[in-house]
């Protein structure tokens, strides 16, 4: 059987990271992972230069000859399915707005119109990397989220993103489901957690990581915040899980890596609803992102 091959590529706000996958067996190609960090805010040429040069470093390193195609995962707001940018006052991309994404690829890389360049959001590629590296969750329905700068959320069936139906929220978003006194992202986010730390401390912390910091060193309020924002996520979840009927829930983002502070709460929250489900927390944020995003090959 012929091997195929697609460009995993995960860009975000501050990085781009690429990575050849095998459609076949949906593994990264050894060595060919390449990251590199970036001010988005730069010219678009300045920007493309930077992306050819991760994709290409990234073919190079694999020693893959045959692409099938390049397979994205980035950021909302974003017209996924014609490649255009609607990024805007978010303090990245603020040359990127109303942009055909898809086009400056092809023209950067010197690629045919019929050349497959595929987009998905951040949160679905996570997502659904997350079930193609486990296969028992091909057979199952997987809600996951991702926690950091916003929240992120998709809901998988048996490897399929699903956006529409009474099952999920509207286009399966749960960031503006309305919570409490705003939605769902003032309080289950960094800005939450900071914003949380301020109301119960009466002083700022300057970041998740800062947070997470005192969290380790004990800092009671630090860790009642984390603690909190379990309740709160599970709280905002709970209603989703009930109604996709979930069978696993998976955990993402860069404060995930603070699950130790804020599990325990969302666990036992999820329980007193009476829910049965298997929770987990991802290892691998990025790898689940770039093999989510060669998924649309993969399906293709």
């Amino acid at each position: 059987m012929n091997k195929e091959y697609a460009v995993g590529i995960d860009i975000g706000g501050t990085h781009i990271t690429a990575a050849i996958i095998d459609l076949l067996s949906m593994k990264v190609i050894d060595f060919s992972v390449h990251k590199e960090t970036f001010n988005s805010n730069l010219p678009v040429n300045e920007v493309m230069l930077i992306w050819e040069q991760v994709i290409r470093t990234s073919v190079k390193n694999s020693k893959v000859e045959a692409i099938k195609g390049l397979t994205i995962c980035m950021p909302g707001p974003f017209d996924y399915t014609n490649g255009l940018c609607w990024i805007k006052d978010q303090s990245k991309y603020e040359h990127f707005y109303g942009l055909n994404v898809r086009y400056l690829f092809q023209g950067t890389l010197n690629l045919s119109s019929e050349f497959p360049i595929l987009f998905e959001n951040d949160a679905v590629c996570f997502g659904k990397g997350e079930v193609f590296k486990n296969a028992d969750n091909l057979s199952k329905k997987v809600m996951a989220v991702t926690l950091g700068t916003g929240l992120g959320a998709c809901f998988i069936d048996k490897g399929i993103s699903i956006s529409l139906g009474e099952s999920v929220p509207q286009d399966g978003e749960i960031w503006n489901l309305a919570f409490k006194n705003g939605i769902a992202e003032d309080y289950v986010s960094a800005r939450g957690l900071l914003a949380n730390y301020k109301t119960l401390a009466g002083k700022e912390s300057n970041s998740g990581l800062e947070l997470y910091n005192l969290a380790l060193d004990d800092d009671e309020i630090a860790k009642k915040v984390f603690e909190e924002m379990g309740e709160d996520l599970a709280e905002v979840v709970i209603p989703w899980l009930k109604k996709f009927e979930a069978d696993g829930f998976i955990i993402g983002g860069k404060i995930a890596n603070a699950s130790e502070f804020f599990l325990d709460a969302f666990n036992k929250r999820v329980k007193q609803s009476g829910i049965e489900i298997n929770v987990s927390v991802s290892t691998d944020n990025e790898i689940a992102a770039l093999l989510g995003a060669a998924s649309m090959l993969y399906e293709a």
